[in-house]
């Protein structure tokens, strides 16, 4: 929520002080409208709900119309990235990776007894270390030589 918030007083901002075309920070300000929508329901999103479609529909938009005025308009190339970050990219990603960075480490998930993370690495397979973890595993191995213990 506080990017969506953030997002519209950017663009807001850029209507008032930088001289924005109208058309491109309203359709910007209707996409986070949209956007709120999403929202209501998060983390239930339907891929086939209206509101759903209407966003992507709307991220291709805000992007054609920014790579337009951008070609028209001379910027340095710190402020165009500025604004895709701020503008258009950053909420769609704030929904993508909330999406799906939860898929595996969901409380729901855990058998018990076992934390997130080493739950996350053997999907719950005791004994079996696989993926990222088996990599570090063999680099702490062949890179860090282990040292004894005396007693």
């Amino acid at each position: 929520m506080l990017y969506m918030q953030f997002s519209t007083g950017v663009l807001v901002c850029l209507y008032m002080f930088e001289g924005f075309p109208m058309l491109m920070v309203g359709v910007g300000l209707f996409t986070n409208l949209v956007y709120f929508g999403l929202l209501q329901t998060f983390p239930y999103i339907l891929l086939s709900s209206p509101n759903f479609i209407l966003s992507c529909v709307l991220v291709v938009v805000n992007h054609y119309m920014a790579f337009q005025y951008f070609a028209q308009e001379y910027y340095p190339f710190s402020e165009v990235l500025a604004y895709f970050t701020i503008c258009l990219w950053v909420i769609p990603f704030a929904f993508f990776v909330s999406l799906s960075a939860g898929e595996n480490v969901l409380p729901s998930t855990m058998q018990q007894g076992d934390d997130v993370v080493s739950n996350y690495f053997t999907k719950g397979k005791r004994g079996k270390r696989s993926g990222i973890l088996l990599v570090f595993s063999f680099l702490k191995e062949a890179v860090l030589p282990s040292r004894q213990k005396m007693y």
